[in-house]
């Protein structure tokens, strides 16, 4: 009778940590989830901010000078942009050994 009452607290005790965890787990998916839509909001707001320094990155050259040569001046600005971007993220990226 010992060793069933002995299983029963033993499954007893598993149990409860097994709430316990699962809470801890519950929390942690809830964060991840917050953390993962605050970073695609922001991701979604610099490209908005990207496109509006670049219009009017344009809009500014295409005053000065032809709007042909504004449009190449731009779009090499914003390929070099992308570049440093990838280069980055590719550095962030490496296997450290």
């Amino acid at each position: 009778m010992m060793i069933l009452t002995a299983l029963v607290d033993i499954a007893a005790t598993v149990l409860r940590l097994l709430e316990a965890e699962g809470r801890i787990l519950r929390k942690a998916v809830m964060n991840i989830g917050w953390a993962l839509a605050l970073i695609g909001i922001s991701a979604v707001l610099a490209l908005v901010a990207a496109g509006f320094f670049l219009a009017g990155m344009y809009q500014y050259l295409a005053a000065l000078i032809s709007p042909a040569a504004a449009s190449l001046l731009v779009s090499l600005t914003a390929f070099l942009l992308t570049l440093i971007f990838v280069g980055l993220a590719k550095r962030l990226t490496a296997d450290q050994k």
